[in-house]
Formats: structure tokens, sequence, C-alpha cells
């Protein structure tokens, strides 16, 4: 590299008559602090990491990719130093060129080295620095690893340094598959067409060069950003929020969801893109009050949704603070102070891309805003969730001094009102009290002493004590202005004359919220401590909260003969077999809920005769439901689904193991919604080759800019699976995953086969594209199966399959283990991506 001339490298390489790179020329940016990140995909796949300094990139290739794991050091190879005009690079470099394949601008944003550190720490071969880019942020280090004797090129290592961005896993170049630049994935980069990629009359050689071409160009570990339809661009209308009951005790059972009961504002946040909304309880637009949260959000660019959730100040012990809150929005947020930091935690999904969510069950809304958030970061985060253990939950909350616990029923409907299926228990009592008065104070400092309460009862305002205690110099000064603004003469309430005594009235417009240890006899609150005033609630709705009893868990179905062994190999029994659906339902409802199903029934167990069953006359039960769908001879048949637990349970009783549903749901039978890939291998094969085609299948995928999961078939083979939105029928969906299917037999015949035919499927992996066509079915994740050792159809992430051995990793036996991985930030959203198919 001449220090006479940084570029002269560059330039020498290339011939720029022949390739659309920039020429070799120093410059510097508007920052002076530039960082970018191209995904290279030439002789080998690779992400070039350049730091702007001095005029030029200083560039490093690294060879998998940035990881956000401490742990996981990546090699970076140092290369020639780059001109900054490559910073807008993306595109085709001419194959026989130095570097040929396609460029995709991958990440972009600032870089500083941290304090008592600079740029010149290069040459020491090290380097210590932050990055503020839309992928990597956080604190970095390039460390350059001692040379081997002969070695001509600089090795050194990027590693993510341990602080609140780094995680464990490989999430960067996962969820990073399109362009910051265009939001092209690799495929349309390579096709050079922005956004047209298009698979549009190719059949036969045509569409298998075009998926190989996507697999070459697309290589890696890969998963893209899904590709979002807009119906609309405008955020969703508001709608009026669920609210919780209060209860006593925790709900038992693996029915219920539960979630942090934050301190803050309830909000409904409409997004469209840039445009966002933010809106209370009631329907107030308070979008002017979260400057930085708005920005934050419109920055995600989201498809149309409407996203129900709670923003949060953060008290001096770091947990969700209501008064805090209240303070931040009294000065104005929008410094961006720590002092002034608001997050967002979502926890629904009312409503996404035109597509009303609220008929869904909970469990599938939340699994739906996870997918949609996935790359958010703070201050938007999506709220955690357990199934079962809320009582765990409720007193991790109370020893830290925290509200409570929100408990949803996990089947339930959004339903827009208060209702059982959510339902609140708190640590402590608080509640909204009107404020009818104030008593004067005996000293200047304080502009009152105390503050009459009311609740309405009735239709009447009820006299429910006062609360003296809890207030700042900053509050007692606020509230006292607002008081002295509504003063009165007469009483709006009837208060006894002993408390009255020198009492101030006013007009009963003040909502305050109050902390306290009891009522007492009389009615009043006892031990009372001010928290603040709320400006989301109106006077006329606070009414007393009174804590019902805990929701009891519904009665199980009754399972005949549940000491009737179901796998004679390992002993397990249909009560066992049911005990795990009933356990298992929460995660199971969202993939087979609402869906026609086919039960494979097994009535005397496994190895007796099992049989296929898709109608039902009746005998099943009332959870059973049936769906009328249209045959090819012009009649309908009633079809099976099921919507809860109860339902699942009833099958089981009826003799029922496993489960498959259609590629559609039951209310859109004729709109498939996901795309499933079958990797049947031959009896020859072994489950190395399952695996290497798996991947294979999701890298070519992936370059077309489809998002796909991994499950464990619980047999000896392994599923593909693409979310899609609705919006193509069962001839287009077919035609696709036919000819795709049929693109890899023919890109590798000695592996895929793409026909049925039990000859040419000898020593080959058949990719049964059948299940993808109008009346065919799937297994559903987590569904048991009718083989040796009752195994189950299991979610894994794509990191994870290299680790198995065998498509029946987990069984009936591992309930807990099950749930407890679904849990997990690698599973995290799986199985829900909003993408449609390529344009056809």
């Amino acid at each position: 590299m001449s220090k006479a001339d940084p570029l002269a490298e560059y330039n020498r390489k290339r011939d720029f008559k022949k390739t659309a790179e920039p020429a070799g020329k120093t410059a510097q940016s508007s920052t002076g602090n530039l960082f970018i990140v191209q995904k290279h995909a030439a002789t080998r796949l690779h992400w070039d990491f350049r730091l702007e300094v001095d005029g030029v990139l200083k560039s490093w290739a690294v060879t998998k990719g940035p990881s956000p794991d401490p742990d996981d050091k990546r090699l970076a190879v140092r290369t020639e130093d780059h001109p900054l005009a490559y910073a807008e690079f993306e595109g085709v470099i001419p194959k026989g060129e130095y570097g040929g394949g396609s460029v995709m601008l991958w990440d972009k944003g600032t870089w500083a080295p941290i304090p008592g550190k600079s740029a010149k720490d290069i040459e020491a071969g090290h380097l210590h620095f932050t990055l503020d880019g839309e992928r990597m942020k956080g604190e970095w280090l390039l460390v350059r690893m001692k040379p081997r004797p002969g070695e001509k090129r600089e090795n050194w290592l990027l590693r993510k340094v341990q602080d609140a961005y780094a995680t464990k896993g490989d999430q960067l170049v996962e969820h990073g598959l399109t362009s910051v630049l265009t939001g092209r994935p690799m495929a349309e980069i390579a096709a050079d067409k922005r956004g047209e990629f298009s698979l549009a009359g190719k059949k036969g050689k045509d569409f298998t060069a075009q998926m190989e071409a996507a697999a070459e160009h697309n290589a890696g570990k890969a998963k893209p950003k899904p590709k979002r339809r807009a119906t609309s661009d405008k955020p969703p209308k508001f709608r009026s929020p669920q609210l919780a009951t209060l209860v006593d005790a925790v709900p038992a059972g693996n029915q219920w969801m539960h979630e942090i009961k934050f301190d803050g504002y309830r909000a409904l946040i409409a997004a469209a893109g840039d445009k966002v909304v933010v809106n209370t309880r009631n329907g107030h637009d308070w979008t002017e009050k979260f400057t930085p949260l708005v920005r934050a959000v419109a920055a995600l660019d989201l498809p149309p949704c409407l996203i129900d959730g709670e923003i949060v100040a953060y008290g001096k012990d770091g947990n969700p603070d209501f008064s805090s809150l209240q303070a931040v929005l009294k000065r104005g947020h929008g410094s961006q102070t720590d002092a002034d930091v608001l997050d967002f935690f979502a926890f629904d999904l009312l409503e996404l891309n035109g597509e009303d969510l609220t008929a869904l069950p909970n469990i599938e809304r939340k699994e739906r805003l996870e997918a949609l958030l996935a790359d958010a970061e703070p201050p938007v985060r999506v709220a955690d969730h357990v199934i079962g253990a809320g009582e765990k939950l409720f007193k991790a909350m109370c020893d830290a001094a925290q509200e409570g616990i929100i408990a949803k029923k996990i089947d339930a409907a959004y339903t827009g009102r208060r209702s059982q299926s959510w339902v609140k228990v708190k640590c402590i009592n608080r509640q909204e009290f009107v404020v009818v008065g104030w008593n004067k104070s005996s000293t200047k400092m304080r502009p009152f002493a105390s503050l009459l309460l009311a609740q309405h009862e009735g239709g009447e305002l009820v006299y429910k004590g006062k609360v003296g205690t809890g207030f700042n110099g900053e509050t007692l000064a606020d509230v006292g202005r607002k008081l002295e603004a509504l003063a009165r003469k007469a009483p709006p309430l009837e208060v006894p004359r002993a408390e009255s005594r020198g009492a101030q009235w006013v007009e009963p417009e003040l909502v305050a919220e109050i902390a306290f240890a009891e009522f007492t006899g009389e009615g009043r609150v006892r031990h009372a401590s001010f928290l603040g005033l709320r400006g989301d609630k109106p006077a006329k709705d606070v009414k007393p909260e009174k804590a019902a009893a805990a929701p009891q868990a519904e009665p199980p179905v009754p399972i005949s003969n549940p000491d009737r062994v179901i796998f004679p190999e390992s002993g397990q029994t249909k009560g066992e077999l049911a005990a795990y659906y009933d356990q298992i339902a929460p995660l199971m409802l969202p993939f087979a809920g609402n869906r026609p199903i086919s039960l494979v029934r097994c009535p005397q167990g496994r190895a007796r005769k099992c049989f296929f069953q898709k109608h039902d006359s009746g005998s099943f039960g009332e959870h059973v439901h049936h769906v009328p769908i249209q045959e090819k001879d012009g009649g309908t048949e009633d079809y099976l689904y099921v919507e809860d637990a109860p339902g699942l349970l009833q099958c089981v009783q009826m003799g029922t193991i496993e489960f498959h549903g259609w590629g559609a749901r039951a209310d859109a039978v004729e709109q498939p919604d996901r795309m499933i890939i079958d990797l049947d291998p031959d009896e020859g094969l072994d489950f190395a080759d399952v695996k290497s085609a798996a991947h294979d299948i999701r890298k070519r995928l992936a370059g077309l800019g489809l998002t796909t999961f991994a499950m464990l078939s619980g047999g000896k083979g392994v599923h593909v699976i693409a979310p899609l939105t609705p919006g193509h029928d069962w001839a287009v969906h077919k035609d696709f995953s036919r000819r795709f299917a049929e693109a890899l037999a023919m890109a590798g015949p000695d592996l895929f086969v793409a026909t049925m035919s039990k000859a040419k499927r000898k020593g080959k992996i058949f990719i049964d594209w059948l299940r993808n066509q109008r009346g065919a079915t799937a297994v559903v994740p987590y569904s048991a199966r009718a083989r040796a050792g009752a195994p189950v159809a299991a979610p894994i992430s794509w990191n994870e399959l290299d680790g198995f051995t065998g498509g029946n990793a987990f069984t009936i036996a591992d309930t807990e283990k099950l749930i407890q991985r679904s849990r997990s930030k690698a599973l995290a959203g799986w199985g829900f991506a909003e993408q449609s198919l390529p344009d056809l």
C-alpha cells in the first residue's frame, strides 16, 4: 500500500472500463467517521468491513461475517484501502475481474475509537472502537494476529465486546440478507434489477439457472429480512384496548401466559413506514409527547400495523417507575438524556397489513408480534412472557417491588373490553381516584397538606379518604397549580363532616394513581401514597377495582383407559400422551389451531391398525369443529379443525396420535399461508445428507428473499418451512413449489429427486413438494408421531441443525424441555414472517 497514494493498489487491480466500481480518489465524508459493510459473493462469500480513516476506507474481509457473540472471534483479512465512493457501491463486478461477483451494501453508519484510543492504533495492530450502524452496534475489537513465516497477508480477528448489543448465536448474518441501501436480496442484485427479480415464464433449465444463480450469490448462513407486502400507506385506526380484571391470585395451569405488569402508560401504536401515531388507551393522540420513540418506530419501516403495549420510564433502581414517567412527560420527552429514556414494551399485535388479528389466539398474536419486531432494538422491545409458572414470576416481581403481573389465556381472542381472559395480580394495592379537594398545609413550604379522594360507585362519587405522602417539591407545586385552577365553593360529593372540616373543594377532573395498604371498614384508603396524576383516563371512568377470585383451570377432557400403552417400545400410555398435548397446546395451537386437520388415529396403540381421518360425523365432542370445504366434484365435505387444548384432547381421547394440518386456515382455505418442503431420505442415506440438503434449500430460498425455518419431522427427515402472507391461490402455490423442487433435482441429480417413484428415489432425498397442493397436509409443529419411542415434530433454529443426529431428537417425555426451548432467543418468533412468494 503506497504511502504516496493509498489507493494505488486499489486502482492497479481494477479495469474501470469493465467494472462499475468507482475509481480511487481520496475524499472525506461529512462526519469523517463513516463505516460500511459489504456482503460480497466472490469466489467465496465474505463480508467486507470498512472504516473511514484519512480520506480512504481501511478494509478487512471477514470470512464468516460479523458475529454479535463475544466468544466468536471472526477472521478478518486486511485488504487494500478503498475509496470513500465505494461506500455506496452495490451491484455486480463482472466475472473474470478482480473480486468478480455480487456486492450488497449490508450495513452502514458511523464509528469512533473509544476514549483514549485513535485510528493510528491500526498500524500498531489493534483497534478498540464503537459502531453505530443499522445492524452492527456497540463496542468491537480488531486485533492483528502474529504472522506466520512466509505469510504475506495480514490476518486480524474481529470480535464483539460484551455490552448491551452482545448476544449469543449468529443473528447478524442470519437476520441480514437484504441491502440497507435498496432492500434487495443477493439474487436481485445478481440479476441487476432493483426489486424486479422474477421467475415468470421460466421453466426447466431456465428456472434451474435462476435457482443456481440465487444459491451461488447467496451462499453461507443467511436469513433474509422478510419481504413485506404493504396493503396501505396509512397507519391503522385506533381500537379500544383489551383490559384486565383484577384477581386475588395467579391463575394456575399451562393455559395461561404471564407477563410483567409494567408501571407506565398504556399505548396503542399505529404505524406504516415512517408514519407513526401513538394513542392512549382512550384514543387520545399523544404522538407529539413521545417524539424520540416515534422516530425509533418509524426507523423500523414497519408495514401497516397496530401494536398494543406500555410506555415506561425507569426509576433510580432501574425498574419501571410511574413517577419517573410523569416527570419525563412534564419536562418534555426529547432531551435524550439518561433520565429521559422511555421504552415501549410491545405485548400484542391487533392488525397487520390490513388483516384483523384480534380473533387469533393470544399466543399466536404474540408470536406474530415477535416476528414483526425481530429487528427492533431499544427503545422498542417485545415484552417477555412465560407459559405456566406464573407464581414464580409474580414472586420475582413482588420481591423487586414491582406492581405485579398480567395473565392471559393462551387461546383467547382480543375483545377490546375488560374480561377474565386477561387478569392482573398486584403485589400491592394500586388504584385510580378522583381528586375532589385538598386540605390546607400548616406550613408555607407546601401548597396543601393532603388530597381528598373519591371513586364512582352506582353513578355517584363516593368519598375514599386522603393521601398526604408520596409528593416531592416538583409534584407539590404542579398539583397545587392544577388545584387552584379547578377550585369550587361547594363539595362535589357528600363527605363526613369530621373529614371535610377545612377542606378546599375542586371540580372532580383530576385523576390520581394511589398506592395503599388496604381499604378500611369505612371504605377509606389506609397508608396511602401518591404516585402521580394520570392524563390518559377521564375522571368519569374511575371506579373501584375489586379483586375477583382467580380463574380456575378448565376441567380436563376425560380420557378413558389412560393406562393403555400406546407406544409399546417405550411404554408410554394414552394418559401420558394426553398430558403431553395438554401442556404443549400453547406452543402447538398457533400452527394447528383454526386449520383443517387430518388425524392419525391408532385406537389400540401405534403397533396396531392406524388410519388417517379428516371428516367427522360429530362423535369427537363439542371442542372439535367442522368447516365445509368444496371438493373437486363440486360437492362439500365437513373437515375437522380445533381451536384450543380441549379440542386436541378430545382428538386424543378418540385415539389420535398425530395431527397434520393444511397449508391454509379454516377461515381462508383457498389462500395458502405456508410452503413446506419435506425432505424424505431413502433408507440408505445418512441424516448428514438430509441436513446438508436442508441447508442448501434454505440458501436457495433465501436467494429469492424468503425466510425459512427448520423443523425435525419426528421421523427421519427435516421440514423447511416458509410462512407466507396470504394473497395467492393454490395453483400458484403448487406451481412454484413443484418448479422449485424440479429445479433442485435438475441441479443435484445425484442427491435430489422430485418424483414419488420408489425406483427413482433409491439412494436419494425426495423433495416432497406435494405438501403444497390444495387438500394436502403436513405434520404440525409439536405433534407426536406414531413411531417407536413417541417422538415429536420439533422446531429448531438453523444454527442447531448440524448438532442433531436424527429427526427424532425429542419425545413426549421432553415436554418441559420443549417449553423452555420455545422461549429462547433462537426460537423467538419461529414459524412467522411477513413475506410473499417471489413474483410469478
